[in-house]
């Protein structure tokens, strides 16, 4: 039984879309000079959609290619959990945690051939993580004038 068939053009094609959103969702985190950047994006998109399409092509008696999946949401979960760190009080990486889950979940819904969500999924990620990005600024930048007219 081979695993993969490299003459598969949906394997290929979802190769090309794991490089494609986790390179969308990692340019925009390095950018930002973040840890988890353009190359580690691109990576867990690509090794989930690798884990899924393989154990999807299982078929037969005992197989369950839901489990993959599974075992994906556990494995992604303790690295995220590892990027977290709290330091004197205050709790650092919960957002490249959440990043890394969405870039594996991204990957999932690679994996089951669903290319155009996909990049829509990573496109919604990025909006999400700049326009909220902009928002925060915004009103922080409005409550430092208030603390200041106050000091005034």
């Amino acid at each position: 039984m081979e695993l993969i068939d490299l003459n598969d053009q949906g394997f290929w094609i979802g190769v090309g879309v794991a490089i494609l959103c986790g390179a969308i969702i990692g340019y925009e985190r390095q950018l930002k000079d973040k840890p988890v950047g353009a190359r580690t994006s691109i990576l867990i998109c690509l090794g989930t959609q690798i884990s899924v399409n393989i154990g999807t092509s299982f078929t037969g008696p005992g197989a369950d290619p839901t489990r993959v999946i599974g075992q994906v949401v556990t494995g992604i979960g303790f690295i995220g959990g590892g990027v977290i760190l709290a330091r004197r009080g205050v709790v650092a990486g919960v957002t490249t945690a959440a990043v890394i889950w969405i870039l594996a979940a991204i990957g999932v819904v690679i994996g089951v051939q669903r290319y155009l969500m996909a990049i829509i999924l990573s496109i919604i990620t990025v909006i999400i993580l700049l326009g909220l990005d902009f928002i925060d600024k915004r009103i922080l930048l409005s409550k430092d004038r208030e603390v200041s007219r106050e000091k005034d």
